[in-house]
């Protein structure tokens, strides 16, 4: 009974890989969507900042929401990174979302589309606003100091 003893998995491997094979497993935009319930509620979120979008099941946490299942529910099978974001998380609020994770994002020729299409959007609505924001708050920054610098002489 040679053969049993040379077989090249062991058995308790697969059990062990399971945690790790999360961060493996790709979900497409289309699959994410259609879990959009209070029964069944999965979210994208992360960026190309913290490691690319990630995909959560987040229906057992829905009642457990400090912000209410309700703000969850309206982003439902959606990409709720923006949403996450602009709130402001703490760093409890991101190691509990950590805990919910199922997967990434599949990063497909729809979703990479999509992607495309919203930076886009995002930039002609800001019409480079972002480039202007930052101007005024230089030159506020030099009337300050010029009003500063009369102020001491």
């Amino acid at each position: 009974g040679s053969s049993v003893a040379s077989s090249p998995h062991p058995p308790n491997q697969s059990a062990t890989m399971a945690p790790k094979d999360v961060s493996e497993r790709e979900i497409t935009m289309a699959e994410v969507s259609k879990h959009n319930t209070e029964k069944d509620c999965w979210l994208v979120i992360g960026n190309a900042t913290n490691g690319g979008p990630k995909v959560y099941d987040v229906t057992s946490y829905l009642d457990d929401h400090p912000g209410g299942a309700e703000v969850m529910l309206d982003v439902a099978g959606q990409d709720a990174d923006e949403f996450f974001e602009d709130i402001g998380h703490s760093n409890d609020a991101r190691e509990e979302l950590e805990k919910h994770i199922i997967g990434v994002l599949k990063m497909d020729a729809e979703e990479l589309k999509r992607r495309a299409a919203e930076a886009e959007k995002a930039a002609s609505k800001s019409g480079g606003g972002g480039a202007n924001v930052f101007l005024i708050v230089i030159v506020l920054a030099a009337i300050g100091f010029a009003y500063y610098k009369t102020q001491m002489a």
